[in-house]
């Protein structure tokens, strides 16, 4: 029952901008980490930014310095500010979220299901 939508994909020409949202919803007791993953076809699926609840983050190798996530936890969302895009960012992104559903449920991740990001002049 819980949902993961993605939404701020498009078409960025190189150098520009994008803002990815994330909201979760449905059967929520509690959001733990939430972050976002990329893959093109031929490739794994990778991680491009990762956020707990206390704050601390984690940004994959090729997007440090360039990317930013944040989040609003009054409204379960997880952002994904995206700068000085490259062509080889080009990738579907993914939400992930580890979620509780109840006070008797163990912690599980879900996926949203992918928001296309295209940088190309």
């Amino acid at each position: 029952q819980v949902q993961l939508v993605e939404s701020g994909g498009g078409l960025v020409q190189p150098g520009g901008s994008l803002r990815l949202s994330c909201a979760a919803s449905g059967s929520i007791f509690s959001i733990y980490g939430m972050g976002w993953y990329r893959q093109t076809p031929g490739k794994q699926r990778e991680l491009v930014a990762a956020l707990t609840s206390g704050g601390s983050t984690n940004y994959g190798d090729s997007v440090k310095g360039r990317f930013t996530i944040s989040r609003d936890n009054a409204k379960n969302t997880v952002y994904l500010q995206m700068n000085s895009l490259k062509p080889e960012d080009t990738a579907v992104y993914y939400c992930n979220a580890e979620i509780s559903r109840s006070i008797r449920d163990d912690v599980m991740n879900y996926w949203g299901k992918g928001t296309l990001v295209t940088v190309s002049s």
